[in-house]
């Protein structure tokens, strides 16, 4: 028998936190982790779209970790889990600050502010960088209102946003496409 996806435990808007605390759906620990989903599926779109395997291995390897930080948001800190999670390492955050400098290596200098376009894969790479700087606004959000967010987290999602503006800007120039300059109006 298939497994079924419906359980109907959340139709009063309430939802089980790892380790069993329940929760109102819009709880801002739901609403970190439903970000970084969020941010995952957008990560899948870049990966899709750029057809780049290079760049689909390093969008593997972001998805990967995005699950890790969404089932570090989803436990609850006041409840000890039997489970062990997957964990997040300053390496991470260095790998990316590692492709950032790869991709830079290989991009003309920025003489303006750039407008989002260009390709769509890198149209989507800076929604993907607004939605990641949402989540970390979120979890800020989150340790001023005394939510326990491991500071490497906050970390990460500030880097993933860099790599995602620089991944943009990437993804036009190996696409031959251009950037599109913002010339502000005077």
């Amino acid at each position: 028998m298939a497994f079924k996806i419906y359980t109907k435990t959340g139709d009063k808007g309430l939802t089980s936190l790892i380790g069993g605390i329940r929760v109102s759906k819009n709880h801002i620990r739901i609403e970190s982790y439903g970000t970084i989903d969020e941010l995952n599926s957008y990560m899948g779109m870049i990966g899709d779209m750029a057809n780049n395997p290079i760049i689909g291995e390093w969008i593997r390897e972001v998805q990967d970790r995005l699950f890790t930080i969404g089932s570090v948001l989803a436990t609850s800190p006041e409840k000890e889990i039997k489970m062990k999670l997957p964990d997040l390492h300053a390496e991470d955050v260095h790998w990316l600050e590692m492709q950032i400098d790869k991709m830079n290596e290989e991009l003309p200098e920025m003489r303006s502010f750039i407008l989002p376009g260009g390709h769509v894969a890198a149209s989507t790479a800076h929604v993907a960088r607004c939605v990641c700087r949402r989540a970390e606004r979120i979890c800020v959000a989150m340790t001023e209102q005394n939510e326990d967010v491991p500071e490497l987290i906050l970390q990460y999602l500030n880097r993933l946003s860099d790599f995602l503006f620089v991944l943009a800007r990437y993804i036009v120039y190996i696409n031959g496409a251009e950037e599109i300059p913002w010339r502000a109006r005077v």
